[in-house]
């Protein structure tokens, strides 16, 4: 059986279907992203007959609406959803979305005589030669008159030449452009497979991409909920827009869902920003229990895993399981309560958190426990913080981490939150993976390794000062910019031997410092620097931070995790010096966890 058809239809035949809404186009409530040269450029291309390239469509089941009544034959454009809005805009005048949200237009001018398009600019407007919006002269419904008017104001044209001229740009409607349609019943990795094959750039579209516009393709009730992801993924990183949104789409508002993620706009939440791929993801585990998320376009489509075949009531209630679990992602209880939890465990900054994966499984996961209500609030909080570390610890949510979704949550479901972690903790963080494990792990150069972003949330967690600071703490310095410092300074070690990037930039020589401390021991030799820190304890007269007593600095020594023998390191002694640094900042990591 084929897995697709093709077939090609007038540009007059998809711009109404796109009116009448039998092809579902997502981005037409989303920022459009091509330029009007991008437009100019299509219309050039119609023009002279050149290709466009191919339109990619999926087949929607008919699935009941909120009304009672049924979404009826749909296609779901997977592909060329911006050479449709370009079409849009620049033939039939609709508006369409910027990056900031606010409707504008777009004006492509012709001129008939040289056969031109060009975007309208004042100059170009006030220049009776050109044709200043093409989407008033197809909408217009007369080429004679057209003619007429513009031959009124340029006498000296070649009659001849603008008639036909006219004629090709009004042929526009009837130029072809091919169609892909595939299959309604290919699941989602075919469908995906197929789009990389057949598209020309090899592009692939995400698993969440599916999702968001099977979600759209639901009619105006489909079409409100991916808005309610969309628009609130924006606020989150932009809550300047609100008032572009609710200017430009008023059905939205109308519609109620804009007062859910009004709270937005006053104070927008920092730590976890989300985009629509995370919140597929979160809504994926919380309302289905589902780690992949192709498994949840099915369910959207009403397919029934254990019959194989499309249940329209399976269709209905997915979407309303899918509007609940929506409700409760942009809660704005929820959504601050669950950042609170995380700042709670020390990650009190984004460039902690190497990705959102952690965050997402920790948010679903905070959700759930906060529905079911078996739990304190104390007690579901900490479970979400050891999770969430956890996760960092062992690298749980990387690689193909979806499957790992699918087997987490499977065993939340058959054990409880609580014992399942206790499973996993009694399995992988065990004396080996603190005494040998993550200290091996820990030798690496990187410093957007997931170790080191674990410890300094430890040290932050603990309130630590920096090392060699009174008062200064590690937390402060990341909001204010403390510098990383090389316990054994850099130049020191590759002047003394040790040229390998890769030693001397070791996670476990790093240590965050004020930046005067920092310039202060530039390239000194361990025992020259601490050496001068002693000095000033004895006299009193600071020149290398303000510590004051050797309690104060063993102090700092302790909060940093820093072995007493930095004191005789040389190159000689470098190596064992990591070792050790590594097996006490995994200690430090250890009771941290424990303390969550």
């Amino acid at each position: 059986m084929s897995k697709y058809s093709v077939r090609q239809d007038q540009v007059q035949t998809l711009l109404s279907w796109v009116k009448s809404g039998q092809i579902a186009i997502p981005e037409m409530q989303r920022p459009f992203v091509w330029n009007s040269q991008k437009v100019r450029d299509l219309l050039d291309s119609l023009y002279n007959g050149y290709p466009v390239g191919y339109l990619i469509t999926w087949q929607s089941q008919d699935v009941g609406l909120k009304d009672g009544t049924t979404s009826g034959f749909r296609q779901i454009l997977i592909d060329g959803q911006q050479r449709i809005t370009a079409m849009t805009a620049a033939l039939v005048g609709e508006e369409v979305v910027d990056k900031d949200y606010s409707k504008k237009r777009i004006k492509i001018a012709f001129n008939p005589q040289t056969e031109e398009f060009a975007t309208l600019t004042p100059v170009l407007r006030r220049d009776p030669a050109w044709l200043s919006d093409v989407s008033e002269f197809m909408n217009a419904g007369s080429t004679y008159k057209a003619i007429k008017a513009y031959m009124d104001q340029n006498a000296d044209a070649d009659t001849d030449g603008v008639e036909e001229a006219f004629e090709r740009l009004a042929g526009i409607q009837q130029a072809q452009v091919g169609i892909i349609t595939l299959a309604a019943e290919l699941d989602i990795n075919t469908v995906t497979e197929i789009f990389i094959r057949i598209n020309s750039k090899g592009v692939p579209l995400s698993s969440a991409d599916f999702a968001m516009s099977k979600i759209a393709s639901h009619g105006e009730y489909g079409s409100n909920l991916r808005k309610l992801i969309d628009y609130f993924c924006h606020l989150v990183r932009h809550p300047q827009v609100y008032d572009d949104i609710v200017a430009h789409d008023r059905r939205f508002v109308d519609a109620g869902l804009m007062n859910k993620i009004a709270w937005v706009k006053n104070d927008a939440p920092d730590l976890y920003t989300v985009d629509y791929t995370d919140i597929i993801r979160v809504a994926g585990l919380r309302g289905f229990g589902r780690g992949k998320i192709a498994p949840l376009v099915s369910l959207l489509s009403g397919r029934d895993f254990e019959t194989r075949s499309f249940s329209e009531d399976l269709a209905v209630q997915s979407f309303e399981d899918l509007e609940k679990a929506l409700g409760e992602i942009v809660n704005e209880y929820n959504f601050r309560q669950f950042i609170m939890t995380i700042k709670s465990a020390g990650f009190t900054r984004e460039k902690l958190i190497g990705s959102n994966n952690a965050l997402n499984f920790a948010y679903a996961l905070f959700l759930r426990l906060r529905a079911e209500r078996q739990l304190s609030d104390g007690r579901i909080k900490s479970v979400v913080r050891r999770w969430f570390v956890m996760s960092m610890l062992t690298s749980r949510h990387s690689g193909s981490f979806e499957s790992q979704f699918e087997q987490d949550i499977r065993r939340i479901d058959e054990l409880g939150a609580e014992e399942y972690l206790a499973e996993v903790e009694r399995g992988q963080l065990t004396d080996g993976f603190w005494e040998v494990e993550l200290p091996s792990r820990m030798a690496t150069p990187s410093s957007r390794s997931p170790y080191l972003a674990v410890f300094l949330a430890a040290q932050i967690h603990r309130n630590a000062k920096g090392f060699l600071s009174k008062h200064i703490t590690v937390g402060q310095m990341m909001d204010d910019g403390g510098d990383i410092h090389h316990l054994v300074p850099k130049n020191y070690l590759v002047t003394t031997g040790v040229r390998d990037q890769s030693r001397y930039n070791q996670i476990a020589n790093y240590a965050l410092t004020e930046t005067p401390v920092n310039i202060g021991i530039k390239d000194a030799a361990p025992a020259e620097y601490l050496a001068r820190v002693d000095e000033q304890i004895a006299s009193g007269q600071p020149v290398l931070g303000e510590i004051s007593s050797t309690d104060e600095l063993e102090a700092s020594f302790a909060e940093n995790a820093v072995p007493q023998s930095l004191r005789t390191t040389t190159a000689e002694t470098y190596t064992e010096f990591l070792q050790e640094r590594r097996a006490l900042m995994a200690e430090f990591i250890g009771k941290y966890y424990q303390s969550l």
